[in-house]
């Protein structure tokens, strides 16, 4: 039986509204097909990623019985849903859908899988390309298929590179903020080279006469976001209006998380960074400003940046 899309629709509405108010508020910039399917889309990210941490809408979570068994379930669907079959599964219904209105590569989904099979493993990253390989899996993925949502060609690889950029941006901003939150579940994504290089013992970077080297290593994370962010505003010129205005208003509310962390030094962590509501605000006029003169926006080169494979 084919899914219905209006019922599709509301559930992913729904998931929204339950799971991410930023992104129920930053999806209404978006025109009416490119907001449905970006909803359809995070549904799927949404459920991928509630089954691999044992949480629900993004809240709770804990340990993961049998882990290895549900991501074969969640590639499995997920291949059904690829293919044009119905699962069942209204979320992976809804990847079904945004993969058959957009030609949504299918190789993006199944890299977004293999990020959240990186956490199941308890990896952790050996150097800085290390890091933007995970930051690419779970982050960078998703950039380029809102990218393909938001009408950009599969085949337009400066564009995608611009968009995963954002993503990686994104991971950064939340990887140094972070910090604290992953120490008390036992994770760490600061590259043990970094560690290493600042003389920090491995699992010690939280106690206190460590502090002043991490606040070091979260600027830096911060420093690269920077560059990443920069990236990602060159590529919203190819954007239409309203993604473009999305796009530069998530870029600068995220981007503020980064500078924050890095503004805060050794106390970011004694009280969890977030941007205020009339920051957001700010960010959204200022974004629909730049968006209209996009044509204007500074050009960026990507020397330097690590490169997606593919």
């Amino acid at each position: 039986m084919t899914p219905d899309r209006a019922a599709l629709v509301a559930h992913a509405r729904a998931t929204i509204a339950r799971g991410s108010q930023s992104f129920a508020a930053a999806s209404r910039l978006f025109d009416r097909p490119t907001r449905e399917r970006a909803q359809l889309l995070y549904a799927w990210c949404r459920a991928c990623d509630d089954i691999a941490d044992g949480q629900v809408l993004g809240h709770g979570g804990g340990a993961v019985q049998d882990i290895s068994a549900k991501l074969s379930r969640m590639r499995m669907l997920t291949a059904k849903a690829l293919a044009g079959e119905a699962t069942g599964d209204p979320a992976f219904d809804a990847l079904g859908v945004v993969a058959a209105e957009t030609g949504l590569p299918a190789r993006y989904a199944h890299d977004l899988i293999d990020g959240f099979a990186l956490d199941a493993q308890e990896w952790r990253p050996r150097s800085e390309q290390d890091l933007y390989l995970y930051c690419y899996h779970v982050a960078g993925t998703v950039g380029c298929m809102m990218a393909v949502v938001m009408g950009v060609s599969p085949d337009d690889r400066e564009t995608l590179d611009r968009a995963c950029d954002l993503g990686i941006a994104f991971q950064l901003a939340n990887i140094a903020r972070d910090i604290g939150e992953d120490n008390r579940v036992d994770r760490c994504y600061l590259p043990i080279e970094w560690l290493v290089e600042v003389d920090i013992p491995p699992g010690e970077h939280m106690k206190p006469p460590f502090r002043p080297r991490l606040a070091m290593l979260a600027k830096r994370l911060a420093d690269r976001a920077a560059h990443y962010e920069a990236s990602a505003r060159t590529g919203a010129r190819a954007l239409p209006f309203r993604s473009a205005w999305a796009v530069l208003a998530a870029a600068g509310i995220y981007g503020d998380i980064a500078r924050e962390v890095a503004a805060r030094g050794t106390a970011a962590w004694d009280q969890r960074v977030s941007t205020a509501r009339a920051d957001k605000l700010g960010w959204v006029v200022t974004a629909a400003w730049q968006a209209a003169r996009r044509d204007r926006l500074p050009v960026t080169a990507r020397d330097g940046l690590w490169t997606r494979a593919g």
